[in-house]
């Protein structure tokens, strides 16, 4: 039998941590309607079917995991109909471009088919959680060489 795995807890603060984030969120899939600013709390949620790349095994595993984003000073989105609430979306990196004044910048979420979200944060303050058990899935994300 194999051994239960950890949940994924990781928190970025700098590029470097937001850069493992982005691998360990690579190929996760979300509904639109699992994306959400709340202006008020100054938070951008997003929840995720996440790609267990870190997972052992021969089958391919996902895992439901809560991504979030602190300081968030505004958001917008380019090719991502957020009236289409049940459209999914896949994400493929999230990189970070520092303002001229640091700690604040711009986190850039980059999805397959060409769209993208920009998040103006005051600082780097992004959280990942893995919320759920991991179930197998039959199929690996593939990428072009």
């Amino acid at each position: 039998m194999a051994k239960p795995s950890k949940p994924l807890r990781l928190l970025a603060q700098d590029a470097d941590d937001l850069s493992v984030l982005s691998a360990a969120l690579q190929d996760a899939v979300a509904k639109i309607g699992d994306i959400r600013w709340d202006a008020q709390s100054r938070t951008l949620t997003i929840a995720c079917n996440r790609f267990r790349w870190e997972g052992e095994g021969r089958t391919g595993e996902r895992v439901r995991s809560a991504l979030q984003f602190g300081d968030v000073s505004g958001v917008q989105a380019r090719n991502l109909r957020r009236d289409a609430k049940g459209a999914i979306v896949e994400l493929l990196s999230i990189g970070f471009e520092p303002a001229e004044e640091a700690p604040a910048g711009v986190v850039t979420l980059t999805f397959a088919g060409g769209g993208d979200m920009r998040v103006s944060v005051e600082c780097l303050d992004v959280a990942l959680a893995d919320v759920s058990d991991p179930w197998a899935t039959p199929r690996t994300p593939g990428h072009a060489d």
